[in-house]
């Protein structure tokens, strides 16, 4: 026993200087390589053997459903999660916000016919704000690009009284697929706007997917002033191919769609927002959170049902382990990120009115699959001292410790001395499921979700214990 006793204290010895000889590069301050990965190990355990965030998931998605900013859904996730925040013993209430009120309507209808005689149904989802077709539905000729150049290339005199199909794939190359994300979402957010510009009758968008399959993905789109606002749908991968197909053989190809949705006015809604205050600098706050919202399909499973119960699941295992935060450790579910990000923007004007000091704020909103690292927006020191952290990380697979963008949500809650972060789970499976109907509760593996929950818990417990 004595010599054991000697082997686990050198062992512990030597862990510590290597801590301190890898953090001494960064110079910041050594962590106790020893003892802080013997909480992070407990924070593993217990979210993988006690924590509630799957369950809490399944009754989001399964109990309540999508959550469309303004449905009823909506409201009854924010009173579900308010309840739940409450039944933990947190400090919680609930922030008003007002939020728009866009109505899918009934089902689209999709459907293509080419001048070689091909006719066949599509699939489509109008896209979040989105103006109805004629109550007959919108049969124009289709002409096919791939960015604005082409649009402006090909001009009014080929454009005017056509859909502008958006066919713009996402590029494979990209081992971290937002990257792909971020190269293509200007033909959804803006194309319908572009298009109308040289006379197009509406905007038809290759969903943002890198499969091809049969579920078209929806997504937010903007209109601006002056400009006619036309009917914007997505179109699924696979029959985006199929299109591209048509035309790339010289063939005319025509397209139906009718979609019958609406905008009615602002509703009232909520962010809901719980806490445990801290110990020692109850005014400085780490806030962990994602988006109680989701699109009208699916689950709203990994986008962002995932986000919003790991970020609640991180003060439940501070509590599990009857751990007391130094500074108020606090959970925000926003309401509206996709499609207005109202409740990111009432959060941060109270924040600014009554002092809230946020040091450090971590966002979840990227699918519940096995975790990688973390994206951090602030200072190089900062930067450099979340990477010291490693040395205690990198055992639970978090490895990514990179400069990079971290969240919509907490976006406007950045000063010049606080901290963001973005948890980066594996991103490869992720554009499968995103803002469509196959973002469903039974694509959630309970490990990884877990799994994320304490890689998050982990941060957390480092910034509160050593500061950023």
């Amino acid at each position: 026993m004595k010599h054991l006793f000697l082997t686990l204290l050198f062992g512990s010895f030597l862990l510590t200087i290597t801590a301190q000889e890898n953090t001494a590069l960064t110079n910041a301050a050594p962590v106790d390589l020893a003892g802080d990965t013997q909480v992070v190990n407990e924070l593993f355990r217990l979210a993988l053997t006690e924590s509630n965030v799957y369950p809490w998931l399944e009754h989001l998605c399964l109990k309540i459903g999508h959550r469309l900013s303004g449905s009823p859904q909506a409201e009854q996730a924010v009173d579900y999660s308010f309840e739940l925040m409450r039944s933990m013993g947190l400090s919680a209430f609930k922030q008003p916000v007002m939020v728009p009120a866009w109505e899918r309507g009934s089902k689209e209808i999709g459907f293509y016919r080419s001048s070689s005689g091909t006719q066949e149904e599509m699939n489509i989802l109008a896209l979040g704000g989105s103006v109805p077709t004629h109550p007959d539905g919108l049969y124009a000729e289709i002409i096919e690009v791939e960015d604005w150049t082409e649009l402006e290339e090909l001009g009014k005199e080929k454009i005017e009284g056509k859909i502008v199909f958006f066919n713009d794939k996402m590029p494979a190359e990209n081992i971290y697929t937002f990257h792909s994300y971020g190269h293509c979402v200007k033909h959804r957010w803006g194309g319908a706007v572009e298009a109308a510009k040289y006379g197009a009758v509406g905007a038809l968008v290759r969903s943002l997917n890198l499969r091809i399959d049969d579920f078209p993905h929806t997504g937010s789109m903007k209109y601006d002033e002056g400009i006619d606002s036309i009917p914007a749908a997505a179109v699924s991968t696979q029959d985006a191919e199929t299109l591209h197909g048509m035309l790339e053989r010289g063939e005319q190809v025509n397209v139906l769609m009718r979609m019958e949705c609406s905008t009615g006015p602002d509703k009232q809604s909520y962010n809901v927002v719980g806490e445990i205050r801290g110990s020692e600098e109850p005014e400085k706050i780490i806030l962990v959170g994602g988006h109680l919202d989701s699109w009208d399909v699916g689950h709203g499973a990994h986008d962002d049902g995932a986000g919003v119960m790991q970020s609640l699941g991180v003060l439940e295992l501070l509590q599990k382990m009857n751990y007391q935060p130094k500074h108020t450790i606090r959970v925000v579910f926003f309401m509206n990120e996709e499609n207005g990000l109202r409740g990111a923007k009432k959060y941060a004007a109270e924040s600014e009115k009554k002092g809230w000091e946020h040091i450090a704020a971590i966002e979840s909103d990227r699918g519940g699959f096995t975790p990688r690292g973390f994206h951090v927006e602030g200072s190089e020191e900062q930067l450099k001292q979340i990477q010291s952290w490693e040395a205690v990380l990198e055992k639970f697979g978090i490895h990514q410790v990179e400069e990079g963008g971290s969240g919509a949500d907490i976006g406007p809650l950045k000063t010049d001395d606080n901290v963001l972060i973005g948890f980066v789970p594996d991103s490869q499976r992720y554009f499968d499921h995103h803002h469509s109907a196959n973002d469903t509760f039974d694509t959630v593996n309970k490990r990884e979700l877990e799994l994320g929950t304490a890689s998050i818990a982990a941060l957390v417990y480092l910034i509160d214990k050593y500061g950023i």
